[in-house]
């Protein structure tokens, strides 16, 4: 319901709904009486807008329902032709899809006494194809002769011999068109798995331990993942609001490698040509890169920079990733859409050697070009760096089933959707140590996130598997308690 203020200036909305309209007159003045809820009092001046019908409603709702529970496939026309005389077998052939079937009664045709067969009876039973993908079109009888009879038991055993062949022929030319495209695609992307180096110095795959990477966004996380014992650390700098000094991250970096730990930054996913300057004073520090930017790595790669892909490069195969190591990335972060069993199969050509595993963490679901913070505070973006630096600085957004899903306004104020939850795949690290992979990642980029306890687990758990142990407990589990989704790991995304 809308109140009129003045004239043809409308003022604030309200809604609620009526439970009975009642017609007072029908004149020339349409008049009705509402019945509204308790404590709503309907002034003089305010106009009624309706918004919903129940009667058209329940129409539609009826409709819907009227419809069936799954829509009918488009059926493959089935042709039939039937053979037979007095004493002899029936002979029925059944054309589809190019592919014919002939098969034959194990009875024998005899005088019919009472209802001979005919093209009626032929059609109904021959047509009972049910959930096949068949459906009965041309019966031919001109070969039968007239008068006989057969039981209808082995009619229906002749249809079902025939479809059943028909269905077995039908799945070979499937399997022999998907062989024929793989083979295609194989020979336009043939696969050779290339050698990729590292920086000098710095070992890869098999001949280093592992890589236990921790990813953070404040340079006191950072001391905290490497005093736990990750050995690279990747600074995401442009995360969150505000960027820190580059003096205070050049001298984090010095200070990790006088521990032995490697310092990577992280880029930005998107970068927009107006964005180039800012990210270009970070990128000229020199320091090595964890890049989603495709572009960014193959640039920077080129330029002989040591550049990890990120898995927002989304390697989802073996070709994918020869492309990727084409283009001159050191590693690859395999893509969080994969399984357990893709992951090894995809890194199988190259032994798991220079790939990486996303194992913990809330990866980026998507990047929101506008904020939603200052779209809530009616603000403008880029001039409104107070709500999410200093008054809302944990910012999360819940759907109806009630998970919260952390928001991260970075330096280009786009807003990254975090998981609602952190992925923990340490019971799977067993298997892909075994697999050949080395390297694995750690993700933190939510406030209070368990930092100590998660690095701390999973070093053991690699220090364990480096020795040979095969059977391992999961000593960052504790960590999360419950809190926590085995993601990608187990099911595809």
């Amino acid at each position: 319901m809308r109140r009129c203020t003045s004239g043809t200036a409308w003022g604030s909305s309200r809604g609620f709904t009526v439970s009975e309209v009642r017609t007072l007159s029908s004149g020339a003045a349409y008049r009705q009486a509402l019945v509204a809820p308790p404590r709503i009092s309907v002034g003089e001046g305010w106009r009624v807008v309706r918004s919903s019908e129940a009667a058209l409603l329940e129409r539609a709702r009826a409709s819907y329902t009227a419809l069936p529970a799954e829509l009918r496939q488009r059926k493959t026309r089935l042709d039939v032709r039937v053979f037979g005389s007095a004493g002899g077998q029936l002979k029925a052939v059944f054309s589809a899809d190019g592919e014919t079937v002939t098969v034959r009664s194990e009875l024998n045709l005899a005088p019919a006494s009472k209802r001979a067969l005919d093209e009626p009876a032929l059609r109904e039973h021959l047509g009972r194809l049910g959930e096949t993908p068949f459906s009965l079109a041309a019966l031919e009888l001109s070969g039968l002769s007239p008068g006989l009879f057969l039981p209808i038991s082995e009619i229906n055993h002749l249809r079902q011999q025939a479809v059943d062949e028909l269905l077995q022929r039908r799945d070979w030319a499937r399997e022999a068109a998907l062989a024929e495209r793989r083979a295609t695609i194989d020979a336009a992307l043939k696969l050779s798995p290339s050698t990729h180096g590292a920086p000098d110095g710095v070992p890869t795959g098999s001949s280093a331990r592992f890589d236990l990477v921790a990813s953070v966004f404040t340079l006191d996380d950072a001391r905290v993942a490497a005093a736990a014992g990750a050995t690279t650390i990747v600074l995401d700098v442009f995360l969150r609001h505000p960027t820190p000094p580059v003096t205070r991250v050049r001298a984090l970096a010095d200070e990790l490698a006088a521990q032995g730990v490697m310092l990577r930054l992280r880029t930005p996913t998107i970068v927009r040509p107006e964005e180039r300057r800012v990210v270009q004073k970070w990128l000229d520090l020199g320091f090595p890169l964890l890049s989603g930017h495709l572009g960014l790595v193959a640039e920077l790669s080129r330029a002989g920079r040591d550049v990890i892909a990120d898995y927002a490069v989304n390697c989802f195969n073996q070709h994918t990733a020869a492309e990727l190591f084409r283009l001159g990335a050191r590693r690859i972060a395999l893509s969080v859409e994969l399984t357990t069993d893709e992951l090894l199969a995809v890194a199988a050509p190259w032994e798991g050697d220079g790939f990486d595993v996303l194992l913990y963490g809330r990866p980026e679901g998507m990047t929101i070009e506008h904020c939603v913070l200052s779209a809530a505070f009616d603000r403008v973006p880029t001039t409104c760096r107070d709500l999410c630096v200093q008054k809302h600085t944990n910012v999360q957004l819940t759907d109806p089933a009630g998970y919260s899903f952390s928001v991260a306004t970075d330096a280009a104020c786009r807003n990254r959707l975090l998981h609602s939850r952190p992925i923990e795949g340490g019971e799977f690290l067993p298997r892909l140590w075994r697999g050949g992979l080395r390297n694995f990642h750690l993700v933190f980029n939510v406030a209070g996130d368990p930092i100590a306890q998660v690095v701390s687990g999973y070093r053991a758990m690699l220090e364990q598997l480096a020795v040979g142990q095969r059977q391992i407990v999961n000593l960052a589990r504790p960590a999360v308690h419950d809190a926590f989704t085995r993601g990608h790991f187990v099911r595809a995304v």
